[in-house]
């Protein structure tokens, strides 16, 4: 006798085939058998008439790794899992929690730090991949997750915090402590090539750790370095790396902000009326036209056999760092060394010449010219506050870094100089050209949202502090409502294959990601006339709604509108 019957739903098995109306069995945590059940009992029995009931969803961009290990992390995570997530890949951006062993534990803890500000010396109690991923499995987590070794973690391991190529027998370290942690069961290797000490390093660098992935059947996963005018060289690289070594590779949530040189501020000026303008009627002006570009060429590729993919967030909002507004040479050393040229009247005058006056061209070698001036292709109005770690300064969450620069009576870059030093450089910030979530720029994520080779992801980070955004509770939610139910941008098959099939195949995550006899009960059953987000981007904590069941490995961890939080039956995914 099964443990569950799933009734009468509309089954979207994950990969793209036309749906059908069966039931559904669950007997531990695998599904049982999937047809017609008339004579079949079992304890408990859910009517899904009307529902769609597919595999649960696979976020592949996450940073819920840097909250997962904690004990309270089954509610800082719960909104990931009420909106259907049941699998998220972690240690994206070339940073997580594990290997800190090695040469230089010290510096990865200050890399760490500005980052989540937490007590590094209180919170981890590991130092390999392998006692990493046995924390979490002894303490149980609530959902599905599999790790990314992090290069920019090996990166500082092998060479501390000198800004420069790395020499051969620092490839050779970071090859050897990549292949530790492939061993100890990561699924790949991910990259942060637009932040230090990532940007540091050269495609021959990445090519040879590729050669560590190829004997593990692992993936280049790459926040690449350029999404602006380089943004095709930058897509390039990462498919030489997937090229040379035959193996998989994911470009991380893709956008795009075109450099709009000397006539850049009246171009932004028209964009934010247009976005203003939005509220009522959206012009119809393609802005799409240059990620399609790059997804016809991994068409291309796939077809030759390279096989890389994108992911994209749909939103137009992003969030970062706000020390990734700064030049590269600003931000190497020690966290110190950032802090006294943060603090020097001088040198802040020659970064905001570097910010105002560098030249966005590849490669980035020279120190005015990296390939994602953020600051001068958005402007300065781009950047709002999205957490801070001092209670003296929680007001300025939400808000404009221009605004703030307005009542301190100073320059926007002294803003952001003097509030990271106030907040000991441990300050999140959310970027958007114009208004967050408006009409107009969203027709900049069209492309990849509707592409069918296009994983959707959140990019959640979840650290129990500052202003979330809105994608952390109602991605999925969004994408099903806004883009598959009211603009038909996608069929309902092929939507849920972008978010749960192709990520499984893509990252080799066997017996996940599609319903059938035998694979893991990973089900997510929803209304596709209701399912849509509460949550938005000022009000941002709210559970979505037409939700109706989520199982992690056959565990009943979300009912109706509540959550079974007691259910940490989610469980590590190594590398198989």
């Amino acid at each position: 006798m099964p443990d569950i019957i799933i009734r009468n739903g509309t089954i979207v098995d994950g990969t793209g085939a036309p749906s059908f109306q069966a039931d559904l069995a669950v007997s531990g945590d695998r599904i049982e058998a999937i047809g017609a059940l008339n004579g079949a009992q079992a304890p408990k029995v859910i009517d899904a008439s009307g529902q769609v009931v597919c595999p649960g969803i696979i976020d592949v961009h996450s940073h819920a790794d840097m909250s997962i290990y904690r004990e309270d992390h089954h509610d800082l995570l719960e909104p990931l899992v009420r909106q259907g997530i049941t699998t998220f890949i972690g240690g994206n951006c070339g940073m997580s929690l594990a290997p800190i062993g090695g040469r230089h534990p010290d510096l990865i803890q200050q890399y760490l730090e500005a980052f989540t500000a937490f007590d590094f010396s209180k919170a981890v109690q590991w130092k390999s991949t392998a006692e990493f991923i046995d924390t979490l499995e002894s303490r149980g987590v609530i959902m599905n997750c599999a790790m990314l070794c992090p290069h920019g973690l090996l990166r500082i391991d092998a060479q501390g915090f000198e800004g420069r190529p790395a020499r051969d027998d620092e490839i050779a370290a970071m090859s050897r402590a990549l292949e530790e942690s492939m061993e100890q069961g990561c699924v790949g290797l991910s990259t942060g090539l637009q932040y230090f000490p990532g940007l540091k390093s050269e495609t021959r660098e990445l090519v040879e750790l590729g050669r560590v992935l190829k004997k593990y059947d692992g993936v280049f996963a790459s926040h690449i370095r350029s999404y602006s005018n380089t943004m095709p060289l930058a897509v390039d690289e990462v498919v030489e790396v997937a090229r040379a070594n035959d193996i998989n590779a994911q470009i991380s949530h893709i956008f795009f902000v075109p450099d709009f040189g000397f006539v850049a501020p009246v171009l932004r000026k028209l964009v934010i009326w247009l976005a203003a303008l939005s509220k009522r009627w959206t012009p119809p002006i393609p802005l799409d036209i240059d990620i399609a570009k790059q997804l016809k060429k991994l068409d291309d590729l796939r077809a030759q056999g390279t096989n890389v993919l994108m992911d994209v967030m749909p939103t137009t909002t992003g969030f970062t760092h706000l020390l990734a507004f700064f030049p590269p040479w600003a931000l190497q050393g020690s966290l110190d060394d950032v802090k006294t040229r943060l603090a020097d009247p001088e040198i802040r005058k020659r970064i905001l010449h570097s910010i105002t006056k560098g030249k966005m061209i590849w490669p980035h070698l020279e120190d005015d010219a990296w390939t994602l001036n953020l600051f001068k292709v958005m402007g300065w109005t781009c950047c709002r506050i999205m957490s801070v770690v001092s209670e003296k300064n929680k007001h300025l969450e939400g808000r404009s870094l221009v605004e703030i620069a307005r009542e301190r009576g100073v320059h926007p870059l002294d803003a952001a100089c003097d509030l990271l030093l106030e907040e000991d450089c441990k300050v999140l910030v959310f970027e958007s050209m114009a208004e967050p979530e408006d009409g107009f720029t969203e027709r900049s994520t069209f492309a990849p949202v509707k592409h069918p080779e296009t994983p959707i992801t959140t990019d959640t980070i979840l650290m129990g502090f500052g202003k979330p955004s809105y994608l952390f509770y109602a991605t999925y939610p969004k994408f099903f409502g806004r883009y598959v139910r009211e603009k038909k941008m996608l069929d309902m098959e092929t939507a849920v294959r972008k978010v749960t099939g192709l990520p499984a195949k893509h990252f080799h995550l066997k017996g996940r990601g599609e319903l059938k006899a035998g694979n893991f009960a990973d089900i997510l059953v929803f209304n596709p006339e209701t399912i849509a987000p509460r949550a938005t981007f000022t009000q941002p904590i709210a559970f979505p709604q037409g939700i109706g069941h989520v199982f992690i490995n056959g565990a009943h961890v979300v009912e109706g509108g509540a959550m079974h939080k007691q259910e940490r039956r989610g469980r590590v995914l190594r590398r198989a």
